[in-house]
């Protein structure tokens, strides 16, 4: 019986799909009455960019994360599937 190969890149692709989707959703079902607690989350990251001056080129560096319950539960969903398929 041959064993199917699963890919990494594959992988990576459906959680950020799931996190982005779910992020989105968190965002949109926040606004709702009875739904507010998929929008709520956690937001960290670099507040202020960094900048690296090197005379000829300017490099800037930024990261930010913003996390919802939606985009866990989008993340869960996402490895679920990835799992199944």
């Amino acid at each position: 019986m041959a064993m199917k190969e699963k890919n990494i890149w594959i992988l990576l692709i459906f959680i950020l799909s799931g996190l982005v989707v779910g992020g989105l959703l968190g965002e949109i079902a926040g606004k709702v009455d009875f739904l507010w607690w998929l929008g709520y989350g956690q937001s960290f990251g670099l507040t202020s960019p960094l900048e690296l001056d090197l005379s000829i080129i300017k490099i800037t560096f930024a990261l930010f994360f913003k996390i919802n319950i939606a985009s866990i539960i989008g993340l869960i969903l996402s490895i679920f599937i990835y799992r199944k398929v």
